[in-house]
């Protein structure tokens, strides 16, 4: 194929994703796609990882949009970012605004019932047991003030 026939854009599930990387590479562009996770799609959909995503043909191109799109369906339930739905228990892989706007009710719920997480969100303050005495500083009071003498 000629330079000028490549795909500068190429759209999968409602992301422009970028056609002059390889293929395991610009399906990380899609939220909730990782590189573990675009080897497999791109594995379910025969595509090579490492061919151009522009200089695909259409075929190759909806194979892959049909991969994530049945991603759920096709692995383990310990390869999905969602594997046990907190409303309906199912195992889902979230991507793109879904992902999004799952995570953020995530976070108002917790914050709603008060946990100990919900309050460390609500405050801005380190959620997952980091130290915060030297890092994680944020304002005008950072380190020690002397006394004026």
């Amino acid at each position: 194929m000629d330079e000028e026939e490549i795909k500068y854009f190429v759209r999968i599930r409602n992301t422009d994703l970028d056609g002059t990387k390889a293929v395991h590479i610009a399906l990380t562009g899609i939220k909730g796609i990782g590189p573990h996770t675009s080897r497999t799609i791109t594995a379910l959909a025969n595509v090579d990882p490492r061919a151009v995503l522009g200089k695909l043909d259409d075929g190759s191109v909806e194979r892959l949009a049909n991969a994530v799109d049945a991603y759920t369906e096709q692995v383990p339930d310990w390869m999905l970012n969602r594997p046990k739905d907190v409303y309906t228990g199912e195992a889902r892989h979230l991507l793109g605004t879904d992902l999004t706007m799952t995570n953020d009710d995530d976070v108002n719920r917790m914050r709603k019932m008060r946990s100990y997480r919900g309050i460390r969100h609500e405050t801005g303050q380190k959620v997952r047991g980091q130290r915060t005495k030297a890092s994680g500083r944020t304002g005008t009071t950072v380190g020690v003030s002397r006394k004026k003498e």
